[in-house]
């Protein structure tokens, strides 16, 4: 069995977080999957303002939603720049079988995704 890369896993909670925007009625200005690249969703609303959604797959279940304070300070100045809001998305997933496991390629895993925090409206 194949393990999942960091970049394969970044790409399944896009994929997870762009359906979820779709149905949310929102258009892609931009989409940047590369790993550590930011934003990954640049979202657009007509009579809204610009979204900037940042997307971070985790294997955290429990807590997927963390990320580092210090660096999304930086990026919430660049959003201001912009007058934009910003979402995070934690991405939690992990292998069903066990969790210990990493997650492989064709193989049953969890999500834990409930929604955006909103860290700049």
């Amino acid at each position: 069995m194949q393990i999942l890369t960091a970049q394969e896993l970044h790409n399944l909670a896009m994929n997870i977080v762009g359906k979820k925007l779709q149905k949310m009625g929102y258009e892609f200005q931009a989409i940047n999957s590369q790993l550590k690249r930011h934003p990954q969703y640049v979202l657009f609303k007509k009579g809204e303002p610009t979204i900037f959604v940042l997307v971070k797959a985790s294997k955290n279940l429990q807590n997927p939603n963390d990320y580092d304070v210090v660096w999304m300070e930086t990026f919430i100045n660049h959003a201001k720049k912009q007058n934009a809001k910003v979402w995070f998305a934690g991405v939690g997933i992990a292998n069903a079988e066990s969790v210990e496991n990493p997650v492989f390629k064709n193989q049953p895993y969890y999500v834990a995704f409930e929604d955006f925090i909103e860290v700049l409206e």
